[in-house]
């Protein structure tokens, strides 16, 4: 990467910063949703929630190309700091939960920034995972402080803003997810969109060319770690908050998998694929769950490997090919 081509992506991703008509559609989405869906709520603030932990990992491995499979351990961090802020100290305000998590969140990412950029590609993934696993076993044998596999119990939720209380049908806990996920999407567009963001693409095409163009690679990748661990762990912190309820499954190895599963259907390295794969990984678990709940891993198992196969880039990617296409054809009349 050259000094003017630098320049010129960097003119392009000022231009990208523009809001679209298909981005506003898409976030009409949720009002939509309210209007189509009141009896799955529950279900709509789960996908925003899984959305929030999708987009985390997008801006450390799509973007920066740092590649975990132990993710969930800040998820877990940022529910169990909420959790345990409403349980042990009795402090239920959602919004100091979520401001608490995120930084509990944040000095996690710091810490382990540490040991996770000492190696890369496998020594980085195998850190990754000890520090998951770890964290697993941590909580696990602490179930007197954690709960461990039953729950900690004694989580409530005072009003939001004094005003809006959860209430059982969900309607709360959706406005709740689908507004944080709102407000921390746009500043993570932000962050993409920025020179900071030019910068971890660099990284990510070529590290080792980047210094020379003046670029501390180690910093910014750990910038980016702290801040999708933050993202994490406030996606943790509203799980526990719309449901009331955390166990160490929030730390598991399953759910790191998971995740990395859903970005990867949507399409990594375009900020919206964590947020549509989030939507139709859940959307065909809940139906296929219905009409097969014996085999239903089996039909997203073969639905996965078929977009690995014919949707390269994922549902994203798909989505720009076909858009590619179509413009050829109207560039050919």
């Amino acid at each position: 990467m050259t000094p003017t081509s630098l320049s010129l992506d960097l003119a392009q991703f000022r231009r990208a910063d523009r809001w679209r008509p298909a981005e506003i559609v898409f976030w009409l989405l949720p009002v939509a949703g309210w209007f189509l869906f009141p009896e799955n709520l529950s279900l709509l603030s789960q996908i925003a929630i899984t959305a929030l932990f999708a987009l985390s990992l997008d801006l450390i491995l799509g973007y920066a190309g740092m590649i975990t499979l132990g993710h969930a351990a800040f998820f877990g961090i940022g529910g169990y700091a909420a959790g345990l802020l409403s349980a042990r100290l009795g402090i239920g305000d959602p919004l100091i939960g979520l401001a608490f998590a995120g930084l509990v969140s944040a000095a996690a990412g710091a810490v382990t920034s540490f040991l996770v950029l000492r190696g890369s590609g496998l020594t980085r993934l195998m850190v990754t995972i000890g520090i998951g696993v770890m964290l697993f076993e941590a909580a696990n044998k602490a179930s007197g402080f954690t709960g461990g596999i039953d729950g900690l119990q004694g989580i409530e939720m005072t009003p939001i803003l004094g005003l809006w209380s959860f209430d059982l049908y969900g309607r709360t806990a959706y406005i709740y997810s689908v507004v944080v996920l709102f407000v921390l999407f746009w500043i993570a567009r932000r962050i993409v969109h920025s020179p900071f963001g030019l910068s971890l693409r660099g990284i990510h095409m070529n590290a080792t060319r980047m210094p020379a163009l003046g670029v501390s690679v180690n910093r910014r990748l750990t910038a980016i770690w702290i801040v999708g661990a933050t993202y994490a762990g406030i996606a943790g912190a509203l799980l526990t908050q719309t449901t009331q309820f955390i166990s160490i499954d929030v730390l598991s190895f399953e759910r790191s998998a998971e995740i990395l599963l859903i970005l990867i259907l949507g399409g990594a390295g375009r900020l919206y694929g964590g947020l549509i794969g989030a939507v139709a990984f859940m959307s065909i678990h809940h139906f296929l769950a219905g009409i097969d709940p014996e085999f239903w891993q089996l039909w997203i198992g073969l639905i996965l490997i078929g977009i690995v196969l014919f949707a390269r880039g994922g549902i994203m990617g798909a989505l720009e090919s076909l858009g590619r296409l179509l413009a050829r054809k109207e560039a050919v009349r």
